[in-house]
């Protein structure tokens, strides 16, 4: 009989960044679809199955900012500016973190990585482009759960900084 972690047992129905989303009283939206592991993208996967426009839906990213892994919360209809990463957190360099290492150090799988409810807190920016939106899709800290919630909420609730790190 497989043990159940603490982390488990505390949260029963609920993943660490739902629990995190309801322990500070934040209003948000569960949205579950079968996630299909032979789809080439997950981000784009969440939209289609949703029916949310792509720029709305944003996946999160980890990486390595002059040591330091950095969360970095992009639409899934454009890409990671490494360069506007490390500027927006006061760095020279950037690149995506070692895969392993981000699972590890948020807790989540890849392709589950939430903003929210993460092992241990990471600093974050969230593009800038969120703000063009009353609500927002990001993970729910699995595969096929993502969360719907204010961008002014998800970065008060990571601390984000917002700046503009995404690009077509």
């Amino acid at each position: 009989m497989a043990k159940k972690s603490k982390k488990q047992q505390q949260q029963p129905g609920g993943t660490p960044a739902t629990v995190a989303l309801t322990a500070a009283g934040a209003t948000y939206t569960v949205h579950a679809y079968d996630h299909d592991p032979a789809h080439p993208s997950y981000g784009e996967e969440a939209a289609e199955a949703m029916g949310v426009s792509p720029d709305r839906v944003f996946k999160t990213l980890v990486a390595d900012v002059d040591g330091t892994l950095t969360v970095a919360v992009v639409p899934v209809a454009g890409q990671l500016d490494l360069k506007a990463l490390a500027a927006a957190v006061g760095g020279k360099r950037a690149a995506m973190a070692d895969p392993a290492l981000a699972e590890r150090t948020t807790g989540y799988v890849r392709g589950g990585i939430s903003p929210l409810g993460q092992r241990r807190k990471l600093p974050t920016v969230l593009d800038a482009s969120a703000s063009s939106h009353p609500t927002i899709c990001v993970s729910a800290g699995r595969r096929g759960l993502e969360v719907e919630l204010a961008p002014e909420d998800l970065a008060k609730l990571t601390e984000a900084v917002l700046a503009p790190v995404s690009r077509a």
